[in-house]
């Protein structure tokens, strides 16, 4: 069964989208998942219930060889993690996978992704003795997983990796985002895609998004304040979640600008209505496939960039909110209900598609 997405639900989102309306509409990125649902019942440290995954991005796809893919990062709210960050600051680059997963298993994950790097890389890593270091980010899912089992595996976080593929992108509860919640609704993972034209060139700007973040009262997708008209069936007195954004495109930006486009991820999980709480992780990445070049440690001495000018960003900005926004919503919109595992057996439903619809109609936001 094909799940819905917030577009077929009518919602009146600006901006034009890729063909898949998703991160992959980025030439050359691959996107993976590995879910793991396991159990019932309360919750028994180290047996379950299991509500997880891993869900894992390949920027350039199954290129041969190594290069460097040129990154910006920026943490609105730094109350989690994402490895490699140290280094995306000061080299500007990271090499390898990016991987989401919960938050106690960020070690494991970090471990696979380095061994994927070391056996995928093998003449390099084994005859040039160079570091692996993938990123790996995180939120927390003790909600509605067994958090503290730390059931994912090695041959999870290999499982997503392999996986990675063309074509659309897996959302709700699926992979990292399988036991999220959002906004005290299922959330999960999404994406979403718009397109912008620099100079006669069209560029894409894909996101993705593990969406766990947010109170019920601040949501307002699109403006609409949904989560005054939802009360019911609420889970929190106060945010305790985090939402990680990876952006990435074709168009050619440098790292120093990149670090600005992910500055732009605030303001689209801003737009669904979170302010950003204090015990969230809010931390985004941006990512460019343009200026391939080799492994700094066997290329040559000057490297040569194409890159654009700083006066043309307002689009590319413009399409990296309203990326995050939709891919937010896209999370939300195909979720599935889920039970809690702390507190025992009350029940995280997904968003109610018929409610939705008609709060936003009302406004004039929906049809």
């Amino acid at each position: 069964m094909t799940k819905p997405r917030a577009r077929d639900l009518g919602l009146d989102f600006s901006g034009e989208t890729g063909a898949l309306n998703a991160i992959t509409d980025v030439p050359g990125v691959l996107v993976g998942t590995c879910t793991r649902i396991e159990g019932d019942g309360p919750v028994v440290p180290g047996k379950g219930p299991v509500r997880t995954g891993v869900t894992a991005i390949l920027p350039r796809g199954r290129n041969p060889e190594p290069q460097p893919v040129w990154a910006g990062i920026h943490a609105l709210n730094g109350n989690g993690e994402m490895t490699g960050s140290h280094w995306v600051h000061d080299g500007g680059y990271f090499i390898g996978p990016i991987c989401i997963t919960n938050t106690h298993n960020v070690g494991i994950v970090h471990h696979a992704a380095t061994r994927w790097i070391i056996e995928t890389y093998g003449e390099l890593w084994g005859e040039e003795h160079l570091w692996a270091m993938p990123i790996v980010a995180e939120t927390y899912d003790g909600l509605l997983n067994d958090i503290n089992g730390q059931h994912v595996r090695e041959a999870d976080a290999l499982a997503a990796l392999g996986a990675a593929k063309a074509g659309p992108v897996a959302e709700g509860n699926t992979g990292g985002g399988t036991g999220m919640v959002c906004y005290e609704f299922k959330g999960g993972t999404g994406s979403s895609s718009r397109t912008f034209e620099v100079d006669g060139e069209r560029f894409t700007m894909g996101a993705i998004v593990q969406a766990n973040h947010g109170t019920r009262p601040w949501f307002s997708p699109l403006g609409v304040p949904v989560g005054r008209h939802m009360t019911e069936d609420r889970l929190l007195t106060a945010e305790q979640g985090s939402i990680i954004v990876i952006l990435g495109t074709d168009a050619p930006i440098l790292p120093h600008q990149l670090n600005r486009v992910a500055r732009r991820a605030a303001i689209g999980v801003g737009r669904g209505g979170s302010p950003g709480g204090n015990n969230s992780g809010d931390i985004f990445l941006a990512f460019s496939t343009a200026n391939p070049v080799p492994m700094m440690q066997v290329g040559v001495t000057r490297l040569k960039f194409d890159a654009l000018n700083d006066e043309v960003f307002d689009d590319i900005y413009l399409a990296a909110v309203e990326a995050v926004e939709e891919a937010v919503l896209n999370a939300m919109v195909a979720a599935q209900d889920m039970t809690t595992v702390r507190p025992d057996g009350l029940v995280c439903r997904a968003i109610d598609h018929d409610r939705l619809v008609e709060i936003m109609t009302r406004y004039g936001r929906c049809g």
